[in-house]
């Protein structure tokens, strides 16, 4: 393998000219050969039993040119990657430009990752928000764990906001039943919002044993479209309305809880678990902050294909959440009256941002010569089996080790930006926004990546993988 000229254009493309000599395409052409043999009808042989040199007669000698090239290009283009020091962002765009029994020449377009340029990224200062803890918010904690522990009671009174009912109902369209619209012994709590706007108001005030019919309109965005903005009316019959009880906060219920005796011991759980969080939004508030210095200093072209990559990352991060609430992207995008268009522009900001956040990583982890320690890549590979409970030789499949080194040269970056920064205990005044001619003032805002460590993030790569 010999690369010819390497050319660098704009937006970080880079186009290598490869060459490939004579006795690496001859060996390739005969192990294409005895690859296709078997399949080749030439007259006078059984299959596979042909001549090399009678098949390329009938066929030309380019007959296996094909194969060779899919053969051996791959590793030629991985070394001459390696050998200029190149960063790939993605696959090549190849295409072969001579070929013959000299061996062949291709072209190699690719985009590599880009060269920024960023100004001061240490001894910054950033307002570090005070992480404390209110009574109030033990309070609502223990309250919600009061909550989840209630029980449902028969009652024989009529139904309020918060009680449960047992019902039937079936859904009608002009008279006439709709799919989907009927259910037998179905628990709903009057005010959850699980069904659709007015239909638990109006169970308010039923008994056991009443059939209220209830009629009302299916909201115009609703997910069924035979449905949406339809009149319908509900036959409904009550079987049961239930009261919630919650159990008193005491020592007896901190027991049953959780693994404390006293009221008092839980409560106090309670303030470190949420203190802990607080001090993580803290840290991640300041580390925001800072990264919002850095990034409008970055110089350098960034690929459209580089920020892609980013995008899709935001996208399917955004579509995994629409399925934990049980939508899909493509119904989302139905309801919102959105397309594939408006979601780009709508990411594209946070997405361009995210991109210069990795790119600052990177040219940090050059710049101050960051390097792992011995063993660090293994102990995160054990780390993240022993987190997934999986195999150790599973977690390096999934996560190459470069990617792996990368992110930790990243968490290493950004933990040299938050060493080096001063914590601010009071916030800074807002700059005021300067006044156009118009004499209004339009003022810009940079919102930081939500930045997740790199450790995090090789876990969540993985978590998806698995």
């Amino acid at each position: 393998m010999t690369v010819k000229s390497i050319e660098k254009k704009e937006k970080c493309l880079t186009v290598l000219t490869i060459e490939i000599d004579a006795e690496v395409f001859a060996k390739a052409c005969e192990q294409a050969f005895r690859k296709n043999v078997g399949r080749m009808n030439v007259p006078g042989f059984r299959k596979g039993k042909a001549p090399r040199g009678i098949i390329e007669k009938m066929y030309g000698k380019e007959a296996f040119y094909q194969d060779a090239v899919n053969a051996t290009w791959t590793e030629a283009y991985d070394q001459a990657v390696e050998q200029e020091g190149l960063e790939p962002i993605e696959r090549p765009d190849v295409e072969v430009e001579t070929i013959g029994a000299e061996g062949y020449t291709f072209i190699a377009k690719v985009h590599v990752y880009p060269e920024i340029e960023i100004g001061q990224y240490k001894g910054l200062s950033a307002y570090y928000p005070p992480a404390e803890v209110t009574d109030g918010e033990v309070n609502a904690e223990v309250d919600r764990m009061r909550e989840r522990n209630a029980s449902l009671v028969t009652v024989e009174r009529a139904a309020q906001t918060g009680d449960t009912v047992i019902l039937d109902y079936e859904g009608f369209l002009d008279g006439v039943p709709f799919e989907g619209g009927k259910g037998e012994k179905q628990t709903l709590e009057l005010g959850s919002g699980r069904f659709i706007p007015g239909f638990e108001e109006k169970l308010v005030g039923s008994k056991a044993g009443d059939e209220p019919d209830i009629e009302l309109t299916f909201p115009e965005e609703y997910h069924a479209e035979e449905l949406a903005g339809k009149p319908a009316v509900f036959k409904c019959k009550i079987h049961e309305v239930k009261e919630k009880l919650l159990p008193e906060a005491d020592d007896e219920f901190a027991q049953d809880v959780s693994e404390y005796d006293t009221l008092q011991a839980y409560k106090d759980a309670v303030r470190q678990r949420i203190l802990h969080g607080k001090e993580h939004e803290s840290q991640d508030a300041f580390e925001n902050a800072l990264m919002a210095q850095i990034i409008p200093t970055v110089t350098g072209d960034i690929p459209d294909v580089f920020l892609a990559r980013h995008f899709e990352d935001l996208i399917n991060d955004f579509s995994y959440r629409l399925q934990q609430r049980g939508m899909n992207l493509e119904t989302y995008m139905k309801i919102t009256d959105t397309n594939e268009e408006a979601m780009l522009a709508q990411f594209r900001p946070q997405a361009e941002i995210n991109a210069k956040t990795s790119l600052i990583f990177d040219k940090i982890a050059k710049l101050e010569g960051l390097r792992l320690d011995d063993g660090e890549a293994d102990a995160e590979y054990a780390r993240l089996a022993e987190l997934f409970q999986t195999s150790l030789d599973e977690v390096r499949e999934r996560i190459p080790e470069k990617s792996l080194t990368k992110d930790l040269l990243s968490l290493k970056a950004s933990k040299l930006i938050t060493a080096t920064a001063v914590k601010l205990d009071t916030p800074p005044e807002p700059p005021a926004p300067p006044a156009d001619e118009q004499g209004e003032n339009p003022a810009a805002e940079v919102k930081p990546k939500k930045k997740a460590p790199a450790k995090k993030k090789a876990a969540k790569q993985e978590e998806e993988n698995t």
